[in-house]
């Protein structure tokens, strides 16, 4: 077995990389494994739709294989960019099968090992918007529709948190079986969930590449109203994530993004927190701000804690002004971890304690 190895496994990714993102065919097949071909080749169909300005394989798992050995896997990190929305890679885990033939190594395979990329789905279409792409394996329409709620949105969000040259990515998989594994999560976790964004939470603004994962089932079920709610939630999360740190309470960050969602849509509090009022008028009156494990795929009484959320932050805009509310945010972001209550008192002028009972106040007029 050469000593060499690890390079030449290296520098076969490399090449597979650069074909991939040059929709090079022939550069491509020359990598491919006998009976390899075809699979390949459909990977340049499922990718036909997407500018896709990088495709890097880096070996992440190597083991020397035994002298004698003519196939063996190993791990590999893909950074993939999308032209016009990526300033930086978006990054999966795959696994790559490689062959030995009379040529030399050959791919065999290239598989998701943790979440899957678009195009292991299905052949992607994309749509694009004033403000947005759209990435999806269904019918052109909803993925236009999608489009055009995702173009009201960026406006919305950034009349509130401020301008963004950046254009949203949105993603809508065909079936919530599709959505599962685009998110590597069970089905069954997220149902209900209408979308989710996948975001590096405190990293510079032009750092990570944001997606917003539609969850097609819930989505569906939802009024016009609803759609338009939740994709300037998941906006939100975008234009709020470079001052979104590990300490930032969820439900600061799932309240702000609710409040912004719900701006201007003319709902009352009872309308935008059903559960929650029907909770108030049957005594059941929360005495704390929502913990950050209410908020977890499939826990029970997680449709409160987002309607108890959205009331603390809407309490804070309506009392102190939206500016303050943004500036609270941020300001939570950048005093660190344990910082919240230094940061109310310096931006809304008063502590938790006393905000809670505000709060606790506010909640227990839905009874009315």
């Amino acid at each position: 077995m050469p000593s060499g190895l690890r390079e030449d496994v290296e520098q076969l990714l490399a090449r597979r990389g650069r074909a991939v993102a040059a929709r090079d065919a022939a550069g491509l097949l020359a990598l491919s494994a006998a009976g390899s071909e075809e699979a390949d080749r459909d990977l340049l169909t499922r990718t036909a739709g997407l500018r896709l300005t990088e495709y890097a394989l880096r070996l992440t798992g190597f083991a020397e294989p035994p002298a004698d050995a003519d196939r063996f896997t190993v791990g590999a990190e893909l950074g993939y960019r999308i032209g016009g929305v990526d300033d930086y890679p978006a990054l999966l885990e795959r696994q790559v099968e490689l062959v030995r033939e009379p040529g030399g190594w050959r791919v065999a395979r290239e598989t998701p090992t943790g979440a899957a990329a678009p195009w292991d789905l299905g052949t992607v279409r994309a749509v694009e918007g004033r403000h947005s792409l759209v990435l999806g394996l269904g019918e052109g329409a909803e993925l236009t529709a999608l489009a055009g709620l995702a173009d009201r949105a960026v406006p919305a969000v950034e009349a509130v948190w401020g301008p963004s040259a950046a254009r949203l990515l949105l993603e809508l998989p065909l079936t919530e079986q599709q959505f599962a594994r685009r998110m590597d999560v069970s089905a069954d976790a997220y149902r209900g969930i209408a979308a989710v964004t996948l975001a590096v939470g405190g990293a510079p603004v032009r750092t990570p590449a944001d997606r917003i994962v539609v969850n097609p089932d819930a989505y569906r079920q939802l009024s016009e109203l609803g759609r338009r709610v939740v994709v300037t939630h998941e906006a939100t999360h975008v234009a709020t994530r470079a001052d979104t740190k590990p300490w930032t309470p969820l439900w600061l960050s799932e309240g702000v993004a609710d409040y912004t969602g719900y701006l201007g849509t003319g709902r009352t509090a009872r309308q935008v927190a059903p559960e929650l009022a029907a909770d108030v008028r049957a005594g059941r009156l929360p005495v704390a701000l929502p913990a950050d494990e209410a908020f977890t795929a499939g826990s029970a009484g997680i449709a409160q804690a987002y309607e108890q959320a959205w009331m603390a932050c809407d309490l804070i805009a309506r009392r102190h002004g939206q500016d303050r509310l943004v500036a609270f945010y941020r300001t939570v972001g950048a005093f660190g971890e344990g910082g919240l209550e230094r940061a109310m008192r310096a931006q809304l002028g008063v502590g938790l304690p006393e905000f809670t009972k505000s709060w606790t106040a506010e909640v227990a007029g839905l009874r009315d």
